[in-house]
């Protein structure tokens, strides 16, 4: 397969991973504000439905920041797509794109859902009751950089070493 197809078909993927999971997370944070107003909603065991704002950082820390947690998630969202051509395992580019589409819906939320840039709020409502309430982005920010860590340690493993944005070393 010739660079240039590898490319496109590492970006096709990195969008359309991320712009489906940022579709089913605006769509889930929309019926959970819509259907959980008037409180939770237990669905088994532990598992409950409980409506939520975040207006800090991963698991509440960083409050009143939110506007720079804003700037982080742009930032972050460039270095993942930049970083797509990177990785030399489809997995790991649909890592990225869980990454990629988790930032982008929690940035959604802050732009949306608030009075100016990084003033609102991110939607929880997955509660496990033991864990902090999280959202469909959250999850899959943590299954992309759980699977990432792992796709890339099995690149290095193979000898295709990686270079922060350049090309690998195998390519010097």
């Amino acid at each position: 397969m010739e660079v240039s197809s590898i490319k496109r078909r590492r970006t096709f993927i990195l969008f359309n991973v991320s712009s489906a999971l940022l579709a089913l997370d605006q769509f889930t944070k929309s019926l959970a504000l819509s259907r959980l107003e008037d409180g939770p909603v237990e669905v088994f065991w532990i598992l409950r439905f409980f409506l939520a704002s975040n207006t800090g950082f991963a698991f509440g820390t960083a409050k009143g920041y939110g506007p720079w947690v804003g700037v982080v998630a742009l930032v972050i969202s460039v270095m993942l797509i930049r970083m797509k051509n990177q990785i030399e395992a489809t997995g790991g580019v649909i890592s990225l794109g869980l990454i990629l589409g988790g930032a982008l819906g929690n940035l959604a939320d802050r732009i949306l859902r608030g009075d100016g840039w990084g003033q609102g709020a991110v939607v929880d409502f997955i509660d496990l009751q033991f864990w902090p309430i999280f959202n469909l982005a959250d999850a899959g920010i943590v299954v992309g950089v759980g699977s990432l860590v792992y796709y890339l340690w099995k690149q290095d493993k193979n000898g295709l070493k990686v270079k922060s944005f350049g090309a690998r070393n195998s390519d010097a």
